[in-house]
């Protein structure tokens, strides 16, 4: 998941990316309400993690402003704040749940799992499947008719980001962004080389081709014969 953590506190962020991270998450953070226009404007996150006591623009302006310009990132807002109307007016500007610091992260995991499956995916269960292949979001696993696929943590957020785009053409840029977090060079095979290594682990475990190249654009995922390249 590529998640934009909106937070001014150094200690909260710097807990909450290096834990994102290790749960395989990619995290982008911003300090303040500006810089996180900016960037939910200019990049595809699956889900943004909100502060409403911030410098300059708060939270919640903030996330007035991104549903007036019509982006529609699942927004999950973490704040101090916890009285009822500070609740209410969080949902009325258009944040989908609003979790109350301090918090237990597992119940945060939990919380971003349940926007990322309700959000703007095709997917509304934490199991997606796409022809004979599972993919457990939950365990991070995935299968091809029940027999388990052995995926290095990149393999899987590549995998995850195809089934979930499923029938959409994806670009390496956006492949860049999504599994590496921007990470990757944008002139290299990287993106090339990792599609590879995905393809014969689905072919040894029996899968169709799954993964399309559409030259000059991408990748696709779909359920093909011959069509995949």
């Amino acid at each position: 998941m590529h998640v934009l953590l909106v937070e001014d506190d150094p200690a909260i962020s710097h807990f909450l990316v290096k834990g994102l991270g290790e749960e395989g998450h990619l995290v982008d953070l911003v300090e303040d309400g500006a810089a996180a226009l900016e960037r939910a404007g200019d990049e595809d996150y699956d889900v943004i993690l909100l502060d409403l006591m911030l410098p300059g623009i708060d939270g919640l302006d903030v996330c007035r402003r991104l549903r007036g310009q019509g982006i529609d990132t699942p927004v999950l807002v973490v704040t101090a704040r916890d009285t009822v109307p500070d609740r209410v007016r969080g949902l009325d500007v258009g944040a989908d749940d609003y979790l109350v610091k301090p918090f237990a992260f597992d119940e945060l995991l939990a919380r971003l799992r349940a926007l990322s499956r309700r959000g703007r995916t095709r997917q509304l269960s934490a199991v997606l499947r796409h022809g004979p292949l599972v993919v457990d979001t939950v365990a991070h696993a995935a299968a091809v008719d029940g027999r388990p696929l052995d995926l290095t943590a990149t393999e899987y957020r590549l995998l995850e980001f195809l089934v979930r785009r499923a029938g959409t053409i994806v670009s390496r840029e956006q492949l860049g962004e999504h599994v590496w977090g921007g990470d990757a060079d944008p002139f290299s095979n990287v993106a090339d080389v990792y599609v590879g290594y995905l393809r014969r682990k689905l072919a040894a475990a029996g899968a169709p081709p799954l993964i399309r190249t559409v030259r000059g654009l991408g990748y696709m995922l779909k359920v093909a014969g011959g069509d995949a390249a």
